[in-house]
């Protein structure tokens, strides 16, 4: 076949395939040249999942007119002044959004700059673009799409539903809100508004903290996100990172929330996803994911924002430095967090606690006062006629006696049990001088229930321990100071192993060759496409050589770090760990209680154990208070 020239409305139906997915792609696109239009309100609205319509209203600069129909033709754009691809400062700069959807849908552009007597608009209709036009409007731009695809009707089919599409433009919507908080946002969803963010003022604490992103996160995420996260500020070689992250326990099932941006921009990056994985290891789980919200801001020759249709990945120029900078920053204010554990805990254990109404039926065969029953139908029943019903009825009509003695028993504070165990809950008085409770976080002990829970008395709440995990935690955390402290002992193979790998892999065990010795690997180059092992980790014992190898080799292709092998270490410690800690089951003296107390005071991480659970749950004296209607 003779080569030729597309029509160029086919052309702008390729492209539009490319930059328009689905209509929350048409969203990003126009919410995004908003944004770059220096807009301070945005105002969404669609219809039919945004089939039918979508409107994008804004307060930005306008258009003017004889730029109107420039506007809507293929790469034309006002934000590349210098023809630089490497100096992007804007979320748009292709000049593909408006000429894309205009081929596959019927679009109108009606525009207004500030001096302008008028507005004028223009329409584009399946890729024919009509003549600019007087309108009323005020300062600003607004867009409207109607009949989404309806020039290529076989996009139509691989749509989802209407309810799938309305949540791809909300999340759409969060996460240039979350980028953004000095603009304001609304959506509205077929009539109804389905989400807002006002503009947070700028504001900056004592310690440098952004009020106004925080504020922002707020909005989107939630209250329990702003109380239970830590901020995330570092900076290196000019790159600097800042956001929030939520603690260990507040965690998800699966990483729809995390959130990352880079110059403002909303991305999904491998980079991130490896970098996350690797700071909240030692904490997670591998089925949860931490919540995050996290910007980097680096200058624009260090990142490139051109390798995707979407422009949803970025590639940087040292994604080593940029990768350390994340797992840096994020262990650091993980450390700095303490024993914190996440307030979402105590707030379950509440519910929990909630009273419930006892079920209570009437007496069916005698009225209060004595007279003949006023129950038809339940003549009948007497006690003698109901099982337990007469023994119940005794216990109820018994004369009160002595209360303590009673249910205590012989009155020595112990519950009889009945079957001669030992009692679940223990409170020694060992003559020790009292704690001021305001000095520790974590209080003072007070009691054991069922020899493994700790309860202590802290100065406006109670603290409820778990002894195995919070002591499994402590030594876990030693071990690790250890193992950082020098070389991991190695093991020298009787046979050196040999791995073959294709050449890449080979390529990038070998260049990381010093840093895998400093775990306890030792391996080195042995020809093409392969490496010989002589030595590992002694810890590991008898490990599977060639796996682990290869996950070392997929992990660096991948995320770029030795994650698999510190992984297979930290769990052998975090085994250790739980061999070497208290059990539960027993006893523990006042002073060991509080003993260990202290020590999850001093020690970072002590809030969860290794899988990311709670090792301790603080209910404060007004929530109990609530629970029994002092309040």
């Amino acid at each position: 076949m003779a080569i030729r020239r597309l029509p160029e409305t086919l052309v702008n139906r390729i492209a539009a395939g490319e930059v328009v997915e689905r209509p929350a792609s048409a969203v990003k696109e126009l919410v995004e040249n908003a944004i770059d239009a220096g807009a301070r309100r945005i105002d969404v609205a669609i219809a039919n999942g945004g089939r039918s319509l979508i409107s994008v209203s804004d307060d930005g600069n306008g258009i003017a007119r004889d730029e109107l129909p420039v506007a809507v033709e293929r790469h034309a754009t006002s934000k590349l002044p210098s023809d630089d691809l490497l100096d992007i400062r804007w979320l748009g700069f292709r000049g593909e959004a408006l000429p894309s959807i205009g081929a596959v849908s019927r679009m109108t552009i009606v525009s207004r700059q500030e001096n302008d007597e008028s507005a004028w608009a223009i329409e584009v209709e399946g890729g024919r673009v009509g003549s600019v036009k007087p309108a009323a409007a005020g300062r600003g731009t607004r867009i409207e799409v109607r009949d989404l695809f309806y020039a290529v009707p076989a996009r139509l089919k691989f749509l989802k539903s209407d309810r799938a599409e309305d949540l791809a433009v909300q999340e759409i919507m969060r996460r240039l809100a979350m980028a953004h908080p000095g603009i304001a946002f609304t959506l509205q969803q077929d009539g109804r508004s389905s989400f807002r963010a006002d503009a947070v003022p700028p504001s900056l604490m004592e310690d440098g903290q952004d009020l106004q992103q925080l504020g922002r996160l707020e909005q989107i995420l939630g209250r329990d996100f702003a109380d239970n996260a830590v901020p995330i500020r570092a900076e290196r070689e000019g790159i600097r990172l800042t956001g929030h992250a939520g603690l260990p326990t507040y965690n998800r099932g699966n990483a729809q929330h995390q959130y990352l941006f880079v110059n403002g921009r909303p991305v999904r990056d491998k980079l991130f996803v490896g970098a996350l994985r690797g700071a909240y290891a030692d904490f997670l789980g591998h089925d949860r994911h931490p919540v995050v919200a996290l910007f980097l801001d680096l200058p624009a020759e260090q990142v490139d924002v051109n390798v995707h249709p979407a422009k949803a990945e970025v590639r940087f120029r040292d994604p080593g430095l940029v990768r350390g900078l994340i797992v840096g920053a994020l262990r650091h204010a993980l450390a700095e967090a303490g024993h914190r554990a996440s307030t979402t805990v105590a707030q379950s254990a509440l519910g929990a606690l909630k009273p419930q109404a006892a079920p209570t039926m009437p007496l069916p065969f005698q009225s209060t006062f004595g007279g003949p029953s006023r129950w038809r139908g339940y003549d009948n029943l007497r006690p003698s006629s109901v099982p337990g019903l007469a023994e119940a009825a005794a216990l109820y009509n018994a004369p009160q006696g002595d209360f303590s003695r009673d249910v205590f028993g012989d009155g020595t504070g112990e519950v009889p049990i009945g079957d001669g165990l030992a009692p679940a809950a223990r409170n020694e008085d060992v003559g020790a001088a009292p704690i001021p409770l305001q000095n520790y976080p974590l209080g003072a002990a007070r009691g054991q229930l069922h020899e493994t829970y700790i309860v202590a008395q802290t100065a406006d709440g109670i603290v409820i321990v778990d002894q195995h995990a919070a002591h499994e935690r402590l030594v876990y955390e030693r071990m690790k100071v250890k193992l950082e402290a020098g070389r991991v002992p190695r093991q020298v193979l009787l046979l050196p192993e040999v791995v073959e790998l294709s050449d890449a892999e080979a390529t990038r065990l070998s260049a990381r060759a010093d840093e895998l010795a400093e775990l306890g690997l030792v391996l080195e180059a042995f020809g093409a496409g392969a490496v010989v092992v002589r030595e590992v980790p002694a810890l590991l014992g008898d490990v599977a050589v060639q796996a682990l190898v290869r996950d070392l080799a997929d992990a660096i292709a991948e995320y770029d770090s030795v994650l698999p092998l510190k992984e297979k270490l930290e769990e052998v410690c975090g085994t250790m760990a739980c061999h070497g800690s208290v059990r539960a089951g027993r006893r523990l003296t006042l002073d060991e209680m509080n003993a260990l107390l202290r020590q999850m005071e001093a020690t970072p991480h002590s809030g969860q154990c290794n899988h990311g659970r709670p090792t301790y749950v603080e209910l404060k004296l007004a929530d109990i208070e609530k629970l029994f209607g002092r309040r």
